[in-house]
């Protein structure tokens, strides 16, 4: 007598279970996806030509406007730097923002169940675009240098090297993280930007003139105000101590509010 196996040809074999295990959307194309994703709404493609255009205009109102004597390349490069620290955080913003207010995220979330990997690749595309805007300001900065000081019978003054170029960076970087930051601790695009604002412009105003008026807080101004140790970036090398006031500021205002956003955003109900 003969035992008969009996096999289910539905089932899958042990390789093809371990394959469809191991086969996930890999990080590279999920950037790819949140790089398109960031500008293919109005909002997103707008502020990314309004960041192009505002460059360019700044560099026309600088050539036509300041003063001769004053004409330099790093005059050039913190001109343009003002509407890029601008709109750059609103884009890492609005990239956030976007799942919930466009109430696309029940989609991303069902294609990509594990959340951290699509804030992950959010991140990096931000930084991407970042780097980008930046690269491109450089040399902006110095064709409008080079412009602006010809037509005004003048030599051109090179006063940047790579280390203002590396400060330059890490403080739009900075900025651009912040606005990361309310998106992801907020999630909703009108809250998330009036946040950012106050953050921005509005709480900073108010200290300094806090500290304009009170000796006491002149002296912890550095170590409270993130504007504040986050400017000094733009004015040139910075000493150790401002190097640590801007490691305090940067863990008080930005690191613990992300890590907040980011629990929260893990255990939230995605409607």
């Amino acid at each position: 007598m003969t035992t008969t196996v009996l096999t289910n040809p539905a089932a899958p074999t042990t390789a093809a279970t371990r394959a469809a295990v191991a086969t996930r959307i890999p990080l590279r194309r999920l950037v790819a996806v949140e790089l398109r994703k960031s500008f293919d709404t109005r909002s997103g493609f707008w502020l990314l030509v309004g960041t192009g255009l505002a460059a360019v205009a700044t560099t026309i109102l600088v050539i036509a406007f300041a003063p001769a004597d004053q004409l330099s390349y790093s005059t050039f490069t913190l001109a343009i730097g003002k509407p890029m620290s601008i709109l750059l955080p609103l884009i890492a913003l609005l990239s956030v923002t976007a799942e919930w207010t466009q109430r696309s995220g029940l989609t991303t979330f069902t294609l990509v169940p594990h959340r951290g990997r699509v804030i992950l690749a959010k991140g990096i595309a931000m930084l991407l675009v970042g780097v980008v805007a930046m690269a491109l300001a450089f040399p902006l900065g110095a064709l409008g240098n080079v412009t602006g000081t010809a037509i005004h019978g003048q030599n051109p003054v090179w006063d940047q090297n790579i280390t203002d170029f590396a400060y330059y960076a890490l403080a739009n970087t900075l900025l651009m993280a912040a606005g990361f930051m309310f998106g992801v601790l907020i999630r909703a695009s009108a809250g998330a930007i009036v946040t950012y604002f106050v953050y921005a412009f509005v709480a900073p105003t108010l200290l300094t003139f806090l500290a304009m008026g009170q000796d006491w807080f002149r002296t912890a101004q550095p170590w409270v105000d993130p504007s504040y140790s986050q400017g000094a970036l733009f004015r040139g090398a910075l000493s150790a101590e401002q190097w640590t006031q801007l490691g305090v500021t940067s863990a008080t205002w930005l690191a613990a509010p992300l890590v907040i956003g980011l629990v929260t955003l893990m255990r939230s109900e995605v409607k």
